[in-house]
This record gives structure tokens, sequence and C-alpha cells, in this order.
């Protein structure tokens, strides 16, 4: 009996990491979310939409989650493009399978699932919140309701500094108190990665899969 139970446990293994297969976490989800880990070291110059879009590929590749499609919520202007419209339509489950929003309405609402313990990078570990050294400004360009708006650092290939983005809080949080808007907290004091680090973050951005 335990040696058939031991088979069966390595092929359930063998079967969630064969290739072509994103992770699938305890609660039977596949990973949709995630902060990124890093930016792009050139502040608010992503390489525009198509840079982005790749960043986020590469690092849920080195995830194990590569064979899904990938995007930045990221907006920008002239043309405009909005991040709610970028991500595809739901749900999305970070590393852990904990679901932080069924569907575009929801998570442009209250109900939205993000927060400090909830908005994890492709690893599954926590981003750094209010401290040192703080990391909780996201880029997004991106009101509230996730529409697009005129601080997108020249659509995303700027590192000027007389430039803005405007930023979420990962965590929710403004000076320690609860409710800040996790797309559309505050603008940056410009585009530049030292820019970005002195106003609270690190250049990160939201990535979902939208298939």
């Amino acid at each position: 009996m335990r040696k058939r139970l031991t088979l069966v446990m390595i092929a359930l293994s063998v079967a969630l990491t064969a290739p072509g297969s994103a992770p699938v976490t305890a609660q039977g989800q596949s990973i949709s979310f995630f902060v990124s880990s890093t930016g792009s070291g050139m502040g608010g110059n992503l390489g525009g939409l198509a840079g982005a879009d790749k960043h986020c590929q590469t690092l849920a590749a080195k995830a194990g989650a590569g064979n899904r499609t990938w995007r930045a919520y990221l907006s920008t202007s002239m043309p405009d493009a909005n991040a709610r419209d970028r991500i595809g339509s739901g749900p999305w489950f970070n590393a852990k399978g904990t679901q932080i929003g069924s569907n575009v309405a929801e998570l442009h609402s209250d109900k939205a699932n993000i927060n400090n313990d909830t908005a994890l990078d492709e690893q599954g570990r926590p981003i750094n919140s209010e401290g040192a050294p703080n990391r909780h400004d996201i880029l997004t360009g991106s009101t509230v309701d996730g529409q697009a708006t005129t601080m997108t650092c020249q659509n995303w290939t700027s590192s000027a500094g007389d430039q803005s983005a405007m930023l979420g809080h990962h965590d929710r949080l403004t000076f320690g108190k609860p409710g800040s808007p996790w797309n559309s907290a505050h603008p940056s004091k410009g585009c530049s990665q030292e820019n970005l680090v002195a106003t609270g973050g690190a250049g990160l951005i939201y990535c979902f899969a939208a298939k």
C-alpha cells in the first residue's frame, strides 16, 4: 500500500511539472497574476508596451508559467491604451492560488483582493511594503478604473527626470493608512530609476495572464 501511494505521488509530481504546463498551487489554480520581482533597471523606460509585456513573459517563463500569454498592466496615451483592456477577462490567481479578482469589473472595484498579502511576485514572494527599502509603488499609468492617463513616461519609453508615471500601491497603504488604490495612488517624481526609488518604488509592474 505504501509503495502504491509513493508511486501515485511521484506520478502526480511529474504531471504537475511537465514541460509546457504552468505550476499548479495547492488550491489547484495556475498562476495568472504577479508583481514583477524586478523592473527594467531603466526606470520608466520599459521598451514600450511590447517591452513590458516581454518582461512579464520572461519572468513568468522562469517561474514555469511561460505557456500563457502575459501582459503588463499599463496604460498609454496618444493613442490611448487602457490597462484594463489588456489583461483578459479573469479570474486571476497569485502564485499561492489566492484569487485577486474574478473579472475586470471586480478587479476595478472595492472587491479587488490586491494587498500586501496577495500581491506577490512570480515566485510567490512578498514585495517590500512601506519601510526600507520601500518598493510599494507600481508603474501603471492608469486611473482607478484602469483607463489611460498622460503620466506614462512617454508611453514607457522615457527615463527622463521631467516626465512622470502614475503609480499604484500594491499594499494599499499610504503612510500606514489603508485604502490607497492598487493602481492609481500618485504620480512619480520623475521617470529615471533614481526618481522611482526616491518616490517609493523600484520600477516594478503588475503582470496578468490574458490567456
